[in-house]
């Protein structure tokens, strides 16, 4: 053999390296059978998924039977609604001292609120004391809301007492110097034929004598106030309570979600924060127009909580959530859609639901006409969170709050 032909030779016998770019040929049977596996595969993972959320759908019950509601398109957040970030500015007082104050009032110059363990509290300098106590332990949970007790809308009376609307046990006065209590409507008692399940808010006449308050549901208690938000239930009213002839009586009834009151100057009429409509209703309940109602303001970029007046002769409003716009809007969405609600709470804890909603601090301050004048933000709620009340006093906004750990004061600047 030359040397030629045994170059030819070396050649035709080198080994092959197999790598990823030579393209192995594949059978068609082969293709057709990896193809079947992963179908089968994907939709035994499918199956697997969704077999337990269709058991849950079909097998468990809804705490809600939701009524379809038609809410107009949120307004755009823009001219008196524009986003800013004023609430940012706000000082956190009586921090990890104080759960859920709700509300504030003062008298002179030392704040009262009351709060989530069942207290009426006096907050002095830096310092809070007990008042009173409306219920009993065991406080702390919302198991323990209707023997502890929930103290949520509070006024100040002609007389220097305080007059507090307790959301389980009922309406009170109370004696801030000596913490004597006095109640005068029991909570869970029958006015006209339905109970008094979720007492909220009230306010009280210049003279004493009458007090005007909201029961915002008869099926639902406060520990449930996210069903009663996603049902949307029209059960709730408005009442009086002569403080002479000590009777409760109905003002107006079939509202939803009727939250915070506020008379009005005249004392003929109060307004009253109708939450899961997004609006603010007056009813009147004396004068001529007795027993009538009608709207002061529609349509909110937000669910109103409690109303109180302002310096400048308009209220202020305590909003917790807005309806985004631009945006997307949870609640709008769901608004007309009973049936995605009934399966959010088949499937989801109360808990989780509450984070769906991320908070966003709104307060605005509306005049004759419902004409927002000033508007106060806090996007995300980093400084003041799940706000509920603005109180206004010397020059200062003190915000409540249903759930946070301290009250937000904010020195307000000329508008």
């Amino acid at each position: 053999m030359n040397e030629v032909e045994g170059l030819r030779l070396r050649r035709l016998n080198r080994p092959q390296v197999i790598t990823d770019d030579l393209h192995m040929p594949q059978s068609k049977g082969s293709s057709s059978y990896s193809g079947k596996v992963f179908r089968v595969v994907l939709v035994s993972l499918a199956v697997f998924l969704l077999f337990p959320l269709l058991v849950v759908c079909l097998i468990l019950e809804s705490p809600i039977q939701p009524d379809v509601l038609r809410l107009s398109e949120p307004p755009v957040m823009s001219g008196c609604y524009e986003p800013n970030l004023e609430l940012r500015d706000a000082q956190r007082l009586f921090e990890d001292q104080i759960q859920g104050p709700e509300s504030i009032v003062n008298i002179g110059d030392v704040l009262y609120t009351g709060t989530a363990d069942g207290k009426i509290l006096k907050l002095v300098g830096r310092r809070s004391y007990l008042v009173a106590r409306l219920g009993q332990p065991p406080c702390g949970t919302t198991e323990a809301e209707p023997v502890c007790g929930r103290p949520l809308g509070m006024r100040v009376g002609p007389n220097g007492t305080l007059f507090v609307a307790d959301a389980y046990l009922g309406v009170f006065e109370v004696n801030p110097t000596t913490g004597e209590v006095t109640r005068l409507v029991s909570g869970g008692q029958v006015v006209a034929g339905r109970k008094l399940s979720f007492i909220n808010d009230l306010d009280v006449t210049a003279d004493g004598r009458k007090v005007y308050f909201t029961d915002s549901s008869s099926r639902w208690q406060r520990r449930d106030y996210l069903l009663l938000i996603m049902e949307a239930t029209a059960d709730g009213r408005v009442l009086e309570y002569d403080m002479d002839s000590r009777e409760v009586t109905v003002v107006m009834e079939n509202l939803r979600f009727p939250n915070g009151i506020q008379l009005l100057p005249d004392e003929e009429s109060v307004l009253v924060a109708e939450t899961t409509m997004a609006r603010i209703r007056r009813v009147h309940v004396s004068g001529l127009n007795k027993g009538g109602m009608d709207m002061f303001v529609e349509n909110l970029p937000g669910f109103p909580d409690n109303i109180r007046p302002s310096s400048t002769g308009g209220y202020w409003v305590a909003m917790a959530t807005i309806r985004p716009n631009p945006g997307f809007s949870m609640m709008d969405f769901l608004a007309q859609r009973p049936w995605v609600k009934k399966l959010v709470f088949k499937v989801f804890s109360r808990e989780v639901l509450m984070k769906m909603a991320p908070p966003y601090s709104l307060v605005v301050e509306l005049h004759e006409g419902g004409v927002c004048t000033r508007s106060l933000h806090d996007p995300q709620g980093l400084v003041a969170a799940y706000v509920s009340e603005a109180h206004e006093h010397d020059g200062y906004l003190y915000l409540g709050s249903f759930r946070s750990p301290y009250i937000s004061r904010l020195q307000l600047r000329r508008a």
